[in-house]
């Protein structure tokens, strides 16, 4: 009896905790290089900076960047003002 209350309360923790665990942004995308910049950004809507301390050079921009070193050294192509952000909009 007791085993069938817990059931489910363990299942859905079980669920719960394995689907939070995995993030697309690290497992998925991890140094994904993307063909160009439309493609960068159909995922990545304000394109991909390196790090938190870096700054946009051309201006104001519409989105800001995900932050991810290794999806913006495989994408560093794609930085054409050389600022530390790929594919910024």
């Amino acid at each position: 009896m007791i085993f069938k209350k817990s059931l489910p309360i363990l299942l859905a923790a079980t669920l719960v905790l394995g689907v939070s665990t995995v993030s697309p942004t690290t497992t998925d995308a991890a140094g994904k290089e993307f063909k160009n910049c439309t493609e960068l950004n159909k995922v990545y809507k304000g394109g991909v900076a390196k790090d938190a301390k870096v700054k946009n050079k051309g201006g104001k921009t519409k989105y800001t960047p995900f932050i991810s070193k290794e999806i913006y050294d495989a994408n560093v192509k794609s930085d054409r003002d050389k600022d530390g952000i790929a594919c910024e909009r």
